[in-house]
């Protein structure tokens, strides 16, 4: 009669987990895995790309167009009322609970402050996208740059990629962290037919929304017309290969906090480099992660197991 063997299961240890998972990891890299999505602008733009221009001649500090995208965004109540000029007094980024700002600064001439808004910039070759390694960073072919939660795995190498220094990631949220930045009110725009919240709410038309191309040479033609009132560069036309966000000043850029020497499309050297990483470099951070998520899970979950066993167990000594 044959001998029947009996093997016993092995028991799973995290070291052994871990080996199986890279192992996978690397055997998956060259076929499941996306790869980062490069920016791909066409010469010919259809449907036109979209954009906004900022005059910041007659931007007047009034702040209503933060009013408006905290209102249009369903963005929390701000620490300090928007009411309250102290705001002014240091300089202020994006956050995740706030997607624009306006900064004061120094007339050089001693005269008028200057107001900058300071939003994304909707490069037209984002390093934001070219650097996310599963493409929830999206350029669309209208102009904004969106972020798709279902796909982003929080990586941040979208935050460390912009040479803006925009995108906000959601450090308080511990279970479903996102990235936050403006979108240029990419539902309201293009799926409701409006137009950006702040363009539609500055009351002295200091931002103006329409097609890029348009807003160029709109930009130029005031730079002619009163050379005296403006300085000869539109910011955003070149720099990091052109924004959908442009500006005009009457003062250098360079003393309103605008970074310099953007004369190159980040975008390309964060595609260059990503395509020289091995990709198991890229999936190793996102399965650490995913196990991270899976021990929270499962401590939550032997938590509320242990308090349905704790209420049975009272339910049974009252009887």
């Amino acid at each position: 009669m044959a001998r029947i063997r009996h093997l016993s299961a092995p028991s799973i240890t995290r070291r052994r987990f871990l080996q199986a998972a890279g192992a996978l990891s690397v055997a998956l890299a060259a076929q499941s895995v996306p790869r980062p999505v490069r920016a791909e602008i066409a010469t010919v733009e259809s449907p036109p790309r979209m954009g906004l221009l900022t005059d910041l001649t007659l931007c007047v500090g009034c702040r209503v167009c933060e009013v408006a995208c905290n209102k249009a965004n369903k963005l929390p109540r701000p620490e300090v009322p928007f009411s309250d000029s102290t705001v002014f007094e240091k300089e202020r980024r994006p956050s995740a609970g706030v997607f624009t700002v306006v900064n004061r600064y120094p007339s050089p001439d001693g005269g008028r402050p200057v107001f900058r808004k300071v939003q994304c910039m909707h490069c037209n070759e984002p390093a934001c996208v070219s650097a996310c390694p599963v493409a929830a960073m999206v350029k669309t072919p209208e102009g904004p740059v969106i972020w798709d939660e279902r796909v982003c795995i929080g990586c941040r190498y979208c935050m460390m990629a912009c040479p803006f220094s925009i995108p906000a990631y959601e450090y308080s949220s511990a279970f479903s962290p996102r990235v936050r930045k403006c979108t240029m009110c990419y539902e309201r725009v293009f799926k409701q037919g409006g137009i950006p919240a702040c363009a539609e709410a500055c009351p002295t038309k200091a931002i103006v929304y329409g097609q890029r191309a348009e807003l160029l040479r709109l930009a130029r033609r005031r730079i002619i017309e009163t050379p005296e009132k403006y300085v000869d560069h539109i910011f955003g036309e070149k720099e990091v290969g052109g924004t959908s966000w442009l500006y005009l000043s009457a003062v250098p850029f360079e003393n309103l906090g605008f970074p310099q020497t953007l004369d190159v499309a980040y975008g390309e050297l964060t595609w260059d480099f990503l395509t020289a990483v091995p990709v198991v470099l890229i999936l190793w951070p996102a399965l650490m992660i995913g196990l991270h998520r899976f021990g929270l899970r499962r401590e939550q979950l032997a938590a509320e197991e242990a308090l349905k066993r704790a209420a049975q167990e009272r339910k049974e000594e009252r009887r």
